[in-house]
């Protein structure tokens, strides 16, 4: 194998590479990227649950494969001077990169040691494509609140349902949920849904992250892959129930406080720094045109603010973990208010951009 390519793209293509790559080495091939030389040049990670290409342009001498491991390979390649850079096989292994007066060899593990991914669920199943942009949203606004306890499975990724030309994305930890539904030309999602992993949908955010156009989403018997101009992302699937989370979300709510979006985020952020590191519990006292925050500890003391709100119902109070409420107001559609939909101290609340019905955020409330 030897190619040339130019040390810009080589380099965005293996940073692509370097979320996935195997940390622990359980299996040393794993901390491997796979380079593969034809008509282009591929780069190539995997970690057994999410597997990715990207495709390059550049000049090949001799088509063929070789692994180098991942970082060392990356970070080498960043630290090169800019313009072309050769990479050939060499015996035993071997991997030389030459740029300049550069001249450098890695030690590298056998090509057909490299894992694939089973292609009999790559084009499998229905296949629809959506606006990155739109992808990118409904991402940001489910996978914050997916928990990050990984013997609770089922709960450790976003639940993709929906109906024929929607989407409909949800995360929750048990303790909040977060909805988001989308028109999507085309899409057919299964009828009982499918969860994408947490790692797997960071992995496709930053993927996407400053491209445009469309996505091709290609749904398998256990795998879900996302196809762009030059790159193609597959995650396995994770096995089990999600939760009924319809059962969670209020059909109504008594009571609606509109409240300025950035007053009540920054509100927050300064009240919540006396609340108890441990439950982070702040609460909402509501009476007519105001919402006064506040959080008390015996450690660090106590704090309130008062915020103008349109609201002439009952008074009404009520706690809240305040990252909750932090969390979901930093990825909130663009708009200057926020509704919150209250009912009692007891049931859960229901936040969302006013004039937006696609977005639902339900949070539990706290003892305080």
């Amino acid at each position: 194998m030897e190619f040339s390519i130019d040390r810009g793209e080589f380099t965005q293509a293996l940073a692509l590479t370097q979320g996935i790559v195997e940390r622990r080495n359980t299996m040393p091939i794993l901390a491997n990227v796979l380079l593969e030389a034809g008509e282009d040049v591929s780069i190539a990670a995997t970690d057994l649950e999410i597997h990715i290409k990207r495709r390059c342009g550049a000049k090949v001498a001799q088509p063929g494969s070789a692994t180098v491991p991942a970082r060392k390979f990356y970070e080498l390649v960043r630290e090169l001077r800019p313009g072309e850079v050769t990479i050939r096989s060499l015996e035993n292994h071997f991997v030389e990169v030459v740029s300049g007066r550069s001249r450098v060899r890695l030690v590298g593990l056998p090509a057909d040691e490299f894992p694939l991914f089973p292609q009999s669920d790559q084009g499998s199943g229905d296949s629809f494509g959506m606006d990155v942009e739109l992808l990118a949203g409904m991402i940001d606004r489910t996978v914050f609140a997916v928990s990050t306890d990984d013997t609770r499975a089922h709960l450790s990724g976003v639940f993709l349902t929906g109906g024929s030309g929607s989407l409909r994305f949800v995360g929750t930890d048990g303790h909040r949920l977060a909805l988001v539904d989308q028109p999507v030309k085309g899409a057919k999602p299964p009828a009982k849904g499918i969860i994408l992993p947490r790692k797997g949908l960071a992995e496709l955010r930053r993927l996407i992250e400053g491209r445009d156009g469309n996505a091709t989403l290609r749904i398998g018997a256990n795998v879900v892959r996302v196809e762009l101009a030059d790159v193609a992302l597959i995650m396995r699937l994770i096995d089990g129930e999600f939760p009924n989370y319809e059962q969670v979300i209020p059909s109504s709510v008594k009571f609606r406080v509109s409240v300025p979006k950035d007053d009540l985020l920054s509100a927050l952020k300064r009240v919540s720094v006396v609340a108890s590191d441990r439950s982070r519990g702040v609460r909402f006292q509501v009476t007519s045109g105001q919402l006064t925050v506040s959080a008390s500890s015996p450690d660090f003391g106590e704090a309130s603010e008062e915020v103008e709100v349109s609201y002439d119902g009952d008074d009404l109070t009520v706690g809240f973990n305040s990252r909750y409420l932090t969390d979901v107001l930093a990825v909130l559609p663009d708009g200057p208010r926020v509704e919150i939909g209250l009912i009692d101290d007891v049931s859960p609340g229901v936040i969302r951009s006013e004039n937006d019905e696609t977005y639902n955020y339900i949070v539990m409330p706290m003892r305080l």
